[in-house]
C-alpha cells in the first residue's frame, strides 16, 4: 500500500488531531501527576462526559474501540451467552474475533440491507432459552451511525431497547462515530444513548479529531460493579490517562466535537451530490452521516485509489467505501472529482 500524507477517503481514523487536542495535550505535558487515573484532567474530563450523558452514570476512559466493544461486552455476558449483531457490525468483522475470544459469547450476526438491526430481523436468533445445548441470547449490540453509514432514529434505538428488556437482553451501543450520528439526526447523546434505554455504551472519540480518546459508559450502574477489575485484566486501563483524558475535555467543550462531525458530514453530503451526477456510480446507501458507499466501474479502482485511496467494500459488486474526516477540505473532493471523470472517459 503506498504510503503518503495525502488527505484521501479511506477512513476519518487516517486523519490526523485537530489543533486544538494537541494543545490540550500540550498543555497536560506539564510536571508530573498521579498515574492511572487519579489525577485532575481525568476527574475533569468524566465530568464532562456527564454533562452530555447523564450525572447519573458510570465513565471509565479507554483508548481503543476495540477493546471499548470487547470489555463492554464482557460486562454483560458469560461464556454460554450469545451476542446479536448486525452481519457488517465493527465486532463482526473488524475486531478478528475478539469479541469472541475474550468473552467466550457466540456473536450471532443478521443481514441487514442498510447495517440497522430491526425487532423482526433479531427475533430470527431468540430462541433456545433455557436450553443447554444452545447459546443463551443475551445481548443486542447496535452501531450509531453503523457502518453502513446510516443513523438509526431515537424510535428505532428505543423499539429495539423495549424489546430486549422485555426479554431480559441488554442492549450495548458502538458510539465509535456517534458525533457524526448525533449531528446528522439533531439529537443530544443522552437522548439516543441512555435516554433511548442503552445498557453500555463504547463512546468514541479517536474518529472525530482525538487521537486515542475513547470511553466506556454504563447507563445500567449494576453492571459495571466490578468494571475497573476487568479493565485492568482487559489491557485497557492507561498510565499516563492525563493525556486520554483532556482530548475529551477539548473535544467536549465549546461544542468541537459537533463543529467536527458537522464538517465531516456535510464533506460527505457534498461529495455524494458531485458523484450522484456520473451515471457510472451508484450509490447504495443513504448518506447520512460520514460515509459512502458506491458502486463504481472496477477498472478505474486501482488507479483512483493510487491518488486518493479509499477501501472496497465489496469486491464481487465492486462497491467501494468513501470515508470523509473533520479535515476533509472542499479541494479534495474537487480534485477527486476531476480525477474520477478522467479516469471514466
Amino acid at each position: 500500500m503506498k504510503k503518503t500524507l495525502k488527505r484521501g477517503f479511506a477512513s476519518d481514523n487516517n486523519a490526523g488531531i485537530h489543533p486544538e487536542v494537541l494543545k490540550a495535550l500540550q498543555t497536560a505535558n506539564q510536571g508530573h501527576c498521579i498515574a492511572y487515573g487519579d489525577d485532575i484532567f481525568t476527574e475533569r474530563a468524566i465530568k464532562k462526559i456527564k454533562e452530555y450523558f447523564n450525572e447519573d452514570v458510570d465513565v471509565y476512559l479507554t483508548f481503543n474501540g476495540t477493546g471499548s466493544n470487547v470489555l463492554s461486552l464482557k460486562m454483560l455476558t458469560d461464556s454460554f451467552n450469545s451476542i446479536i449483531c448486525a452481519e457488517t457490525s465493527h465486532i463482526n468483522v473488524d475486531e478478528c474475533g475478539a469479541p469472541e475470544k475474550f468473552t467466550g459469547s457466540k456473536l450471532l450476526s443478521v443481514p441487514t440491507e442498510d447495517g440497522k438491526l430491526t425487532v423482526d430481523c433479531i427475533k430470527y436468533h431468540m430462541h433456545g432459552f433455557d436450553f443447554e445445548h444452545h447459546s443463551q441470547p443475551q445481548v443486542i449490540s447496535i452501531t450509531q451511525a453503523t457502518e453502513m453509514g446510516t443513523v438509526y432514529t431515537v424510535k428505532e434505538i428505543e423499539k429495539i431497547a423495549s424489546y430486549a428488556h422485555k426479554h431480559k437482553l441488554y442492549v450495548h451501543m458502538d458510539g465509535a462515530r456517534l458525533s457524526n450520528a448525533a449531528v446528522s439526526i439533531d439529537k443530544s447523546f443522552w437522548e439516543i444513548t441512555g435516554q433511548a434505554g442503552i445498557d453500555v455504551l463504547s463512546f468514541g472519540l479517536t474518529k472525530n479529531g482525538a487521537m486515542n480518546a475513547e470511553a466506556i459508559i454504563f447507563f445500567n450502574k449494576e453492571i459495571s460493579r466490578k468494571f475497573k477489575f476487568y479493565r485492568k485484566q482487559g489491557m485497557q486501563l492507561a498510565s499516563k490517562m492525563r493525556f486520554m483524558a483532556v482530548q475529551f475535555e477539548a473535544l467536549l467543550s465549546n461544542e468541537l466535537w459537533k463543529r467536527n462531525a458537522e464538517h465531516a458530514n456535510k464533506m460527505a453530503k457534498i461529495l455524494a451530490d458531485k458523484v450522484a451526477d456520473i451515471p457510472q456510480i451508484n450509490i447504495t446507501q443513504k448518506v447520512e452521516a460520514n460515509g459512502i458507499f458506491a458502486i463504481i466501474p472496477a477498472v478505474i479502482i486501482p488507479k483512483l485509489q493510487d491518488q486518493f485511496f479509499f477501501y472496497m467494500w465489496d469486491q464481487k459488486k465492486s462497491e467501494v467505501r468513501w470515508m470523509t474526516s473533520f479535515d476533509t477540505q472542499l479541494s479534495d473532493i474537487d480534485d477527486f472529482i476531476v480525477l474520477l471523470k478522467k479516469l471514466l472517459k
